[in-house]
């Protein structure tokens, strides 16, 4: 915090007595937010925002900027060349790549709202607009994979005359241009939800290029129709599973579920087994956005127990085994003796509804 002008830091310090303010930025990072009341409770308020990933915003742009034009230019290319050869395989996969220039352009939009700082009632920002765009992009794969089934099974049950040699050539330079979008994307940072979304996509499609090549070479040498029907049908499923995995990971955001990989009863028997704390309930775990997990609690402590000093610590553990470094704690002096979850407690006390399980220290 800076200091008023002519004012030393001992006598700031003086002047606000029971208030100690203590800001530790690193890479965003705003730590140890001390307040501490005559009563000996201590509220700790640690803010970490770390998004280093080793590639910058301005690279994420180029590489994600990079792949879309390839994707794009390709893509129109495949819609003439489907239509010509009556290829329901090369439509469908346009399709595909259509929303896989979507997710990028999605990705490009929230990456610039992301950035965007907090204001109004928006006291995260923007940041979920990453999430809102997977789940919409999410949502568009899942109604095309349905789309392109019903007309895979209809071609199968009467396969019109597909120009095999077209379906081959445009297979092949399909694999290419996915392969150039594909490692152009992987350069970029794929913890973000969106951007790992975009490389799934192009993955999936590099994979369903294959499966139309093989079917256009199966129609090109032996007549055999179907084969481009049983490649849609791949490519849909291929869009299915897409579609799925970005729904459900931008649901558990929206539904405020704990990250992937991360165990809230694990998290708050480590946080109970610290040093000097006898209870840890209200423990809430959720991502804001990919990326960026937070982390709430209530904490206990021993009678006569240094409040900042098993919050300082319970923070530096959470960031250290759990990459949690965005936390907001209150830390209170134990009461003589500690309730049981849900037990009658005063009316002034919070915890008298503990908002989940009760994690206890093993030594109380």
């Amino acid at each position: 915090m800076e200091n008023p002008p002519g004012t030393t830091r001992e006598a700031t310090d003086e002047a606000h007595e029971d208030h100690d303010h203590d800001h530790d930025h690193d890479d965003h990072d705003h730590d140890q937010h001390e307040h501490e009341s005559g009563g000996g409770h201590g509220h700790g308020h640690g803010h970490g925002h770390g998004h280093g990933h080793g590639v910058s915003a301005d690279a994420d742009r180029r590489y994600l900027t990079g792949a879309l034009a390839l994707i794009a230019g390709f893509m129109v290319g495949e819609v003439v060349v489907g239509l010509l050869a009556q290829s329901l395989a090369l439509v469908s996969d346009a399709a595909h790549m259509l929303t896989d220039a979507a997710s990028i352009v999605l990705a490009l939009v929230a990456m610039r709202l992301s950035a965007r700082p907090p204001q109004g009632g928006f006291t995260y920002g923007l940041k979920r607009a990453e999430i809102m765009s997977a789940l919409i992009n999410g949502i568009t794969l899942l109604l095309l994979s349905a789309f392109f089934v019903y007309e895979g099974v209809s071609r199968l049950i009467e396969p019109p005359k597909v120009e095999g040699g077209l379906v081959l050539v445009t297979g092949l330079v399909g694999i290419v241009v996915n392969i150039l979008a594909t490692w152009l994307i992987s350069k970029a940072n794929r913890s973000s939800l969106n951007v790992e979304g975009a490389y799934q996509h192009i993955l999936n499609d590099l994979f369903a290029f294959i499966a139309t090549t093989i079917a256009g070479a199966v129609v090109l040498f032996t007549g055999f129709a179907r084969a481009d029907a049983i490649a849609a049908l791949i490519v849909a499923a291929l869009m299915l599973k897409a579609g799925y995995d970005l729904v459900r990971g931008a649901g558990r955001v929206f539904l405020e579920a704990a990250p992937d990989g991360l165990n809230p009863a694990e998290v708050g028997a480590s946080m109970a087994a610290s040093p000097n704390v006898v209870e840890v309930h209200d423990l809430h775990i959720w991502e804001v956005t990919s990326g960026y997990p937070a982390l709430s609690a209530h904490i206990l402590v021993d009678v006569g127990g240094d409040c900042h000093a098993v919050r300082r610590a319970i923070e530096a553990m959470l960031k250290a085994d759990y990459a949690i470094d965005h936390t907001t704690l209150q830390v209170d002096h134990a009461p003589s003796e500690v309730l049981p979850a849900g037990a009658a407690a005063p009316v002034d006390d919070h915890c008298a509804d503990p908002h989940g399980p009760v994690h206890r220290s093993p030594n109380h």
